[in-house]
C-alpha cells in the first residue's frame, strides 16, 4: 500500500475499534450508526442509552486501547440479505443500510474479534496486532442527523484524531492548537468585528470594526480595477422568477435560492384568451396555473409573481448589457459589481464568515469577441498576482471542464476549454496546473485560483469562467466590422471571491494583527491627562483630515487602561501625548508588537509613514518615513 492508502484502511479500522470499545463500555443497547474515516482521523455515529461527555473520553480511549492489546483477528464475511438482516436484527441503521441496498450487491461484515461484527465494504487490518503503535485522541463529540436528514434520528458522533505514530499526532495537535488560536471566529468576537444571531443564520452582521476593514478591502478592490479599465455597476436585489428562467439558474439552482413568493389567489387576465396564453408561456408559465372559465383567462398570480433574492450577479449584467446596441469598437465592456448575494445552505454546512448565506464578491462580467479572450484573461490573472501577493499569499490555479448538467453545444465547450488550457499553458507551463475534470458551472469551464494560508490549508478564493451560453440565453449581440451581428463571450471573473469568506481567510491568516492599510482602526490616541485633550484633539483631526482611521479616549481613565484597550483591538500605532508631545507638536508611538516607544517624532513625518504604508498596502510597519 502507499502512504494513502494505509491511512484510510488505518483510520477505518481504528473507527472499529472506536465501536467495539463504545458497545463494550456502554452495553448492547447502544445503536451504531456509520464510522468511516476523514482527513485527520475517522468518526462514528451513536445513539446512546445516555449522552457521552468529554469527561468519558479517557476511559473510551483506554478501552480502544484494551482492545488493541488484545491482538485479536478481523474476519470478513460474505452475507446474504437474509443472513444481514438477521445478523443485524436488533441494529435498524444497519438493517436500513442492508434493505437500501441493490439487489445485486455484494454484502460483506468484519469480525473483530468474536464479540463485535460491523457492517462494512473494508479494507481493514487482518489484526489489531497492527494497531499497537497507534497515535489516536478523541477530539470531540457533536450532534449528527442520520443521513443528514434533520427530520430523522439525532446521532452523536465521537470524533477521532488518528496517525500512525505519536510524533505525527503530537504535530497534528500542535497544528490544531495553532489553528484555533487563529480561529476567525473567536478572533472575530475580540476584535469586535462581526457577530452572527440566530435570528438570521448565516447572515453576518458586521460591527463598525469590522466594517471599516470591509471597506478597506472594497476600496483596495475598487482601485486596482479602475486601472484596469473596469465600472462598476449596481442592480437589484430580488428579481422576477423570468429572469432565473431565462439565464438557467432556475433549473440548475433553484434548491439554493431564497424565494419571495407574490399574492396567492386566481385572478382574470384583461387580455383577449389567444393573447394573454401567448404571453404567459413566454414567461415560462405551465399549463397547469392558467384556467379558463365562462370566457375568461384566469391565471395563479403567486406562480406568475414568484420572486427570489438574487445567488449571483451573472443576469443583471447581461440585461445592463443587453440595454442598448453594441459594436466591436466598444468590447471588451467590464461591468464590475459588489452587491450583496443571497444563497440558501444546510445548517450544518456553514461555517462562520467561511460559509454564509448572504455576502458580496468582488464581481465582475466582461463582454470581449472571441479574439479578446486570451489578453483578457492574462490581465485578470495578473490583477489576482497584484492582489494576492499585497496579501502575502501564493496560489495555484485549477481547471474545471464540462460538468454532467452542462448547457449548449459540446463543441462550443471544446472550443472554450481548449483556450483556457492554452492561456495556463503559456502563464504556469505545461503540468503547471491541476484539471479538476466535471467541475465547471453549467454555463461554461473555468479557471479556479486556490489561495494557500498561513497554515498551509487552501481556499478557492478567485474564479475566472468563460461563457458562451449566456449571452445565447439572453439574446445578446454587437456588430462586427463588417457590419454584421455577433454574440459575445462572457467572462465571470472574481479575485477575492466571497469578501466574507476572504475576511475569514486573512483574520487566520494575520492572527488579526492586521496590515496597517487594512486594520479596522489604524492609530489610537491616548492623552495623558484630561489637560491634554485638547492637543490629542487636534492631532485626530488631522489624521482623520487625510485619511486616517483614527480613535481617541478623552477619557479620565488611567493612561495604561487606555493603552491596554488599544493593544487589545492590535491597533498598529498607539501615539502617547503629553505636556513635550503638545509643546513641541510631536507624538510618542508605541508599535504594535514591539516593546520599542518612538518618541517625539513630529507630527508631519508620522503622517507621512501613514499615508505611505496606506499608498503601498505594505505588510509590514514601518518605523519612520525615509
Amino acid at each position: 500500500m502507499d502512504k494513502e492508502q494505509y491511512l484510510l484502511v488505518y483510520r477505518h479500522s481504528l473507527a472499529h475499534i472506536l465501536a467495539k470499545a463504545v458497545i463494550e463500555l456502554y452495553g448492547k443497547d447502544v445503536q451504531y450508526a456509520i464510522g468511516p474515516e476523514v482527513e485527520d482521523g475517522c468518526y462514528y455515529d451513536f445513539v446512546f442509552p445516555r449522552p457521552v461527555t468529554e469527561e468519558n473520553f479517557k476511559e473510551i480511549e483506554d478501552k480502544m486501547r484494551e482492545i488493541i492489546r488484545r491482538k485479536e483477528p478481523w474476519t470478513r464475511k460474505e452475507l446474504s440479505r437474509k443472513e444481514a438482516l438477521e445478523l443485524f436484527k436488533d441494529q435498524r441503521f444497519k438493517k436500513e443500510i442492508i434493505e437500501d441496498l441493490p439487489e445485486d450487491a455484494v454484502i460483506t461484515a468484519y469480525h473483530t474479534g468474536d464479540d463485535f461484527v460491523d457492517l462494512c465494504r473494508g479494507p481493514h487490518v487482518e489484526n489489531s496486532k497492527e494497531l499497537l503503535n497507534a497515535a489516536f485522541q478523541i477530539k470531540s463529540t457533536s450532534g449528527a442527523y442520520w443521513r443528514g436528514d434533520e427530520h430523522r434520528d439525532q446521532l452523536q458522533r465521537i470524533y477521532l484524531y488518528a496517525f500512525p505514530d505519536r510524533e505525527a499526532l503530537k504535530a497534528h495537535l500542535k497544528f490544531v492548537k495553532e489553528a484555533q488560536e487563529r480561529d476567525h471566529k473567536k478572533l472575530g468576537a475580540q476584535l469586535e468585528l462581526f457577530l452572527f444571531d440566530e435570528t438570521a443564520p448565516g447572515m453576518p452582521y458586521w460591527l463598525p470594526r469590522g466594517w471599516k476593514m470591509y471597506q478597506a478591502l472594497l476600496k483596495y478592490s475598487r482601485e486596482v480595477q479602475e486601472r484596469h479599465g473596469y465600472r462598476e455597476i449596481a442592480a437589484p436585489l430580488i428579481n422576477n422568477k423570468k429572469l432565473w428562467l431565462i439565464s438557467g439558474h432556475w433549473a440548475h439552482y433553484i434548491n439554493n435560492m431564497f424565494m419571495v413568493p407574490g399574492v396567492s389567489g386566481w385572478l382574470k387576465a384583461d387580455a383577449e384568451i389567444p393573447g394573454i396564453l401567448e404571453n404567459l408561456a413566454e414567461q415560462g408559465e405551465e399549463p397547469k396555473n392558467i384556467k379558463i372559465q365562462a370566457g375568461s383567462v384566469l391565471y395563479n398570480r403567486e406562480r406568475m409573481d414568484t420572486m427570489a433574492a438574487k445567488p449571483m450577479n451573472c443576469p443583471n449584467a447581461m440585461l445592463t448589457y443587453k440595454r442598448k446596441n453594441r459594436s466591436y469598437r466598444e468590447l471588451p465592456i467590464r461591468y464590475s459589481e459588489y452587491d450583496v448575494l443571497h444563497r440558501k445552505e444546510k445548517s450544518g454546512q456553514m461555517n462562520g464568515l467561511f460559509r454564509v448565506q448572504e455576502f458580496r464578491q468582488d464581481d465582475d462580467h466582461t463582454f470581449v469577441m472571441e479574439s479578446q479572450i486570451e489578453d483578457e484573461i492574462k490581465d485578470i490573472i495578473s490583477i489576482a498576482d497584484e492582489i494576492y501577493s499585497t496579501f502575502g499569499v501564493s496560489y495555484r490555479a485549477e481547471l474545471s471542464t464540462r460538468p454532467e448538467d452542462f448547457m449548449g453545444d459540446i463543441e462550443v465547450w471544446d472550443r472554450a476549454e481548449a483556450a483556457l488550457k492554452r492561456i495556463l499553458t503559456n502563464k504556469y507551463g505545461e503540468g503547471g496546473f491541476e484539471i479538476n475534470e466535471g467541475d465547471g458551472a453549467f454555463y461554461g469551464p473555468k479557471i479556479d485560483l486556490q489561495i494557500k494560508d498561513a497554515l498551509g490549508r487552501e481556499w478557492q478564493c478567485g474564479t475566472i469562467q468563460l461563457d458562451f451560453q449566456l449571452p445565447h440565453n439572453f439574446g445578446l449581440s454587437y456588430q462586427t466590422a463588417e457590419g454584421v451581428s455577433a454574440m459575445p463571450v462572457v467572462i465571470h471573473r472574481a479575485i477575492y471571491g466571497s469578501l466574507e469568506r476572504f475576511i475569514g481567510i486573512i483574520i487566520e491568516n494575520f492572527k488579526g494583527v492586521f496590515p496597517f492599510w487594512l486594520s479596522p482602526e489604524q492609530v489610537g490616541i491616548v492623552p495623558i491627562r484630561t489637560e491634554h485633550n485638547a492637543y490629542a484633539k487636534k492631532v485626530f483631526s488631522l489624521l482623520q483630515k487625510h485619511g486616517i482611521r483614527v480613535e481617541a479616549d478623552y477619557s479620565e481613565s488611567n493612561m495604561k487602561e487606555k493603552i491596554k484597550k488599544y493593544k487589545n483591538f492590535k491597533d498598529p500605532y498607539i501615539l502617547v501625548l503629553g505636556d513635550r508631545e503638545a509643546a513641541e507638536n510631536t507624538v510618542s508611538i508605541n508599535m504594535r508588537g514591539s516593546n520599542r516607544q518612538l518618541n517625539n517624532i513630529p507630527i508631519e513625518r508620522f503622517l507621512a509613514m501613514c499615508e505611505r504604508m496606506n499608498e503601498e498596502h505594505s505588510l509590514e510597519l514601518l518605523e519612520s518615513a525615509d
